[in-house]
């Protein structure tokens, strides 16, 4: 799988890059748990992250003028464990200078016509955010209505996202996403959703024709998320801005204390070239492909084991 990827970029001369695992700050997204290392450095430790996404250091060496790259790698994200889910993880990530989203969506079902030669998907689904969600709920992603998305809570026995969710229209959407809408999603098929909620993008650009919506597409094979990319933001005082609502929503909720990352903020101010950007999770699309139940027979040694 990895050989076929490689060889994938090499043909469109997309440069593979490596970037730190650890890093003076990390993202400000409140519902990513992360892990933190001391750094021995005398005469005082200084407190070093472990990366959830290598996005923030490849968008530093974009700016930079690096072109299109991309890059694989390991990727941390705490408390997470499950079925498809482990602490420790394989992402590939690129991002090609000059493509729309629709371009990348492109690319990405090239991608993976290839890798799944040999399983027959079904042709490659594209739908909006917004007709999937109200096809499986009735719901309007895009217009929240905390009665009408309790009442719905209750109807459909999951009561317990009135105490998740509160008033967060957001964390609703997540939450009703992932339990009513997500497991449908792609039936032997890549299914890439587009156009999410504006709400739920901190890093994406907001829609030209639609300010309800960002570029954002995410995608699924047999209701399995893969991965999650982005028309990227380029906007350096916007960027700035998103950051500093999610740190007002991290310590609303009492969430450990994190600083935005200004190397970041300073490589936008000094240019972000028009580009659109993919991450996907490598340990979930080689259980899919090997037909595994859980990402445990893919690893060589899960967290229970490492």
């Amino acid at each position: 799988m990895l050989a076929e990827l490689r060889q994938f970029f090499a043909e469109r001369s997309v440069l593979e890059v490596e970037t730190p695992l650890l890093s003076h700050s990390i993202g400000t997204d409140p519902q990513l748990e992360f892990f933190t290392t001391e750094y021995c450095l005398s005469p005082q430790r200084q407190t070093l992250f472990l990366q959830t996404s290598p996005e923030f250091a490849m968008k530093r060496l974009l700016a930079a003028g690096s072109g299109c790259i991309y890059q694989i790698g390991k990727a941390f994200r705490n408390g997470e464990s499950g079925r498809f889910h482990n602490p420790e993880f394989t992402m590939l990530e690129w991002y090609r200078v000059g493509f729309t989203l629709p371009q990348l969506m492109d690319e990405i079902t090239e991608l993976f016509a290839g890798l799944f030669k040999e399983q027959s998907l079904q042709e490659t689904q594209r739908v909006s955010y917004q007709s999937i969600f109200v096809s499986y709920t009735g719901l309007d992603p895009l217009i929240f209505s905390y009665q009408d998305y309790c009442v719905f809570a209750r109807k459909s026995q999951i009561p317990e996202a009135v105490d998740i969710c509160g008033h967060d229209h957001a964390v609703w959407l997540d939450f009703i996403f992932s339990h009513k809408v997500q497991p449908h999603l792609g039936e032997n098929a890549l299914c890439m959703v587009y156009g999410y909620p504006a709400c739920q993008s901190s890093l994406a650009r907001i829609n030209e024709g639609n300010a309800q919506i960002a570029d954002r597409v995410e995608l699924f094979i047999n209701g399995v998320e893969l991965g999650n990319g982005y028309y990227e933001l380029t906007d350096a005082k916007e960027q700035s801005r998103r950051f500093d609502q999610e740190l007002a929503i991290r310590k609303q909720q009492k969430l450990p204390v994190i600083v935005k990352d200004q190397r970041l903020i300073a490589a936008l101010e000094s240019g972000l070239p028009e580009c659109s950007g993919m991450a996907i999770g490598l340990d979930r699309l080689l259980a899919l492909l090997s037909n595994s139940a859980s990402l445990d027979e893919v690893l060589s040694f899960p967290i229970r084991r490492a």
